[in-house]
């Protein structure tokens, strides 16, 4: 995911967080994880601990897990998921000539 669709992604919670309170605490979850990850990777890299290094780069990943299990979840209509239309990459505009 790019730093846009993030941002996308947390403006949209806001925006909704009275009427879907879950979502957006699941969101603030997911986010605290991924800067976590890159928070911690840093410090357990200096300290020498390979396996912590191995779960925080693993965290660098949790805003595209999220993503892609809410994606799968709201294709099979297990979950409704309202907020994909705003982490959506920009369509690319042809010109014609």
């Amino acid at each position: 995911m790019t730093v846009s669709q993030l941002s996308a992604m947390k403006a949209w919670m806001v925006a909704h967080r009275a009427r879907q309170p879950i979502e957006y605490h699941a969101c603030d979850a997911v986010l605290t994880l991924w800067l976590m990850g890159w928070m911690g990777a840093p410090a357990f890299f200096m300290l020498d601990d390979p396996w912590a290094v191995l779960a925080c780069v693993a965290l660098f990943f949790a805003p595209r897990g999220y993503l892609g299990l809410r994606r799968t979840l709201h294709e099979h209509q297990r979950v409704r998921c309202d907020w994909l239309e705003a982490v959506q990459p920009p369509t690319a505009s042809r010109s014609t000539e």
